[in-house]
C-alpha cells in the first residue's frame, strides 16, 4: 500500500511523524508520503516558514531509522495561493483550497455556512457558478506543475448542507475542461478519501464518473487518504483500491 497524503503535527495533523511512520508500518503500508500544507499567511493551519527546516530534517532521520521497514517520502501540499513553494521536498500536491475575491482569499472546504456565505455574496446564490469558478481555478495548478493533482472536486465536501447540482451541465463541463488542462501534466490525480473519513462525503475526490473520465483520457489515479492522525492512515483503501 501506498499513502502519500498524510499530515502531521508540523501543520493541522494531530500525530507526530515517528508515530505516523510506526502506524504505517502496522497496517502493512509500505510507502509513506507525509506532508506539511504550504505556507499562506491567512490560515493557521499550514507549516510556519521557520518550521520548514525543521519537519525536512526530522522526515531524513526517520527515512534513515525505518530504512528497510518502510519507504518515507517528505511532501509538501502545495496551495494554488501560497506566496512561495520552498525547496527541500520530494513532491508536491498542488491543491486549491480557496476562492479569491478582492483582496479576500475565502475556503471552500473550512466549515458549511464559510462556503454558502461565499455563494450568496458572491455568486447570487448560484452554487453551480461558484463550482464553475473553483474549477477554473484548480486548472492555474498546470503553472504549479505538481506532482499529484489534489482532491480535485473540493468543492462538493459540504454538499449536503450546501448542495450544488453536479447534473448541470455548467458543472460537468467546467471539472472536464479542467481535467483535460491538468492531464496534460501527465501526473495522478488523488483519489481522496478524507471527506468520507471525516463525514462529510459517502464517495472520495473526485467522484467515480470524474475518475473514470480521467482514466479514459489517459489520466492515472492513485489513492491517498488525506489523514490527519496516525490511525487515520490509508483509511477506506481496501474498498476504493478498485478506483485506482
Amino acid at each position: 500500500m501506498t499513502d502519500l497524503h498524510v499530515h502531521s503535527l508540523f501543520c493541522d495533523g494531530k500525530s507526530s511523524p515517528e508515530d505516523e511512520v510506526r502506524a504505517a508500518i502496522a497496517k502493512g503500508v509500505g510507502v509513506l508520503g507525509i506532508v506539511a500544507h504550504s505556507y499562506v499567511p491567512f490560515d493557521s493551519c499550514c507549516i510556519r516558514p521557520e518550521n520548514v527546516a525543521r519537519f525536512i530534517g526530522e522526515m531524513s532521520r526517520l527515512k534513515e531509522k525505518y530504512r528497510g521497514q518502510i519507504e518515507l517520502y517528505c511532501g509538501l501540499e502545495a496551495d494554488l495561493y501560497s506566496p512561495e513553494i520552498p525547496d527541500g521536498f520530494d513532491y508536491t500536491i498542488g491543491s486549491v483550497h480557496y476562492l479569491k475575491h478582492g483582496g479576500e482569499y475565502i475556503s471552500v472546504d473550512d466549515t458549511p455556512e464559510i462556503l454558502a456565505g461565499m455563494i450568496e455574496r458572491h455568486y447570487g446564490g448560484d452554487a453551480v457558478e461558484c463550482a464553475v469558478d473553483y474549477f477554473e481555478t484548480v486548472k492555474q495548478l498546470k503553472e504549479m506543475r505538481p506532482d499529484i493533482i489534489g482532491h480535485f472536486d473540493l468543492i462538493k465536501k459540504f454538499r449536503r448542507a450546501v448542495p450544488i447540482d453536479e447534473h448541470d451541465g455548467r458543472y460537468i463541463a467546467a471539472w472536464q475542461s479542467a481535467a483535460r488542462e491538468l492531464l496534460t501534466l501527465g501526473v495522478p490525480f488523488e483519489i481522496n478519501t478524507g471527506g468520507i473519513l471525516r463525514g462529510w462525503l459517502d464517495e472520495p475526490y473526485p467522484s467515480r464518473e470524474i475518475a473514470d473520465f480521467i482514466k479514459a483520457n489517459g489520466g492515472r489515479l492513485i489513492l491517498s487518504s488525506d489523514a490527519h492522525s496516525a490511525e487515520e492512515i490509508a483509511f477506506g483503501f481496501g474498498e476504493y483500491g478498485e478506483w485506482e
